[in-house]
């Protein structure tokens, strides 16, 4: 993970400040217990300083690297701990959501859930690792949640998917692997094409759309999506473990074994 201006700016501060107190045995105490100022350095003195915690850096900056990957630890696991909270406080919006379907076995024993957007490429190379695992495994329960993030024409698409699934759910999948499976760009346009080669008319939909309308459903995606912690589609939900990206079918059966065999992605 590559840090940014202002974080190289923190990574350098720190590392000024750990040589600072190593070099000089300075203690840094809280300002209501710090004593009135006293004038300890001149300018000259200062100057010279700065020249050797200079020289000292240049000398070995391998510090400067393992300040870094302590901040990106601690990062990473303040993500963690957030992610985690928030698959705690979230559960039934993410695994029983009204706005969703669930393919697969609806009384699966473990819950995949896919947030995604139907011009995501990714997601596209996507739907066949979603296939592989329902076909592989028949207690499997697997959630799309529909997550409209790459422009207007990912939304005027999923806008129409959703009234898509309220008016015939059992037609969903077909949909959803139609739409997803295409190599041209999804639109509001190709959209309606494929559910009226399903049975339902752009009228019904449009009734749908206005009846009915998606905002409820996006602004619950939307704001899971940003609690877990995810940046881009698609991105799972497999027991515990939110995972950002297509890590492919393998990777996501390994996890699902792990939570029948105990009760974890890792054991």
């Amino acid at each position: 993970m590559a840090l940014s201006a202002s974080k190289i700016g923190i990574v350098a501060g720190v590392a000024f400040v750990a040589w600072t107190v190593a070099a000089t045995g300075l203690v840094l105490l809280p300002k209501a217990l710090t004593p009135a100022p006293v004038q300890v350095a001149d300018a000259g003195n200062d100057a010279a300083f700065g020249a050797r915690v200079k020289d000292y850096l240049v000398a070995n900056p391998e510090i400067m690297l393992e300040v870094q990957d302590a901040l990106e630890k601690k990062y990473r696991q303040a993500q963690a701990e957030k992610a985690s909270a928030a698959l705690k406080d979230n559960k039934t919006a993410l695994f029983q959501s009204e706005h969703d379907i669930a393919l697969g076995n609806p009384q699966g024993d473990v819950t995949i859930v896919e947030f995604f957007d139907y011009n995501c490429g990714y997601c596209r190379k996507a739907l066949a690792d979603m296939d592989k695992i329902i076909a592989s495994d028949k207690n499997v329960r697997f959630v799309l949640k529909e997550w409209p993030i790459l422009g207007p024409d990912s939304e005027a698409t999923h806008v129409v998917s959703d009234a898509f699934r309220k008016i015939a759910p059992e037609k969903y999948g077909e949909f959803h692997r139609a739409l997803m499976g295409s190599q041209s760009r999804a639109t509001e346009e190709s959209a309606l094409e494929t559910a009226e080669a399903l049975g339902v008319s752009e009228a019904e939909i449009r009734a749908m759309m206005a009846a009915k309308p998606a905002t409820q459903a996006f602004a619950e995606a939307n704001q899971l999506a940003l609690s877990l912690g995810f940046t881009g589609t698609p991105a799972y939900v497999v027991g515990d473990q939110p995972i950002g990206g297509a890590v492919g079918s393998q990777a996501i059966g390994e996890m699902v074994a792990n939570i029948r065999g105990c009760g974890k992605t890792t054991c």
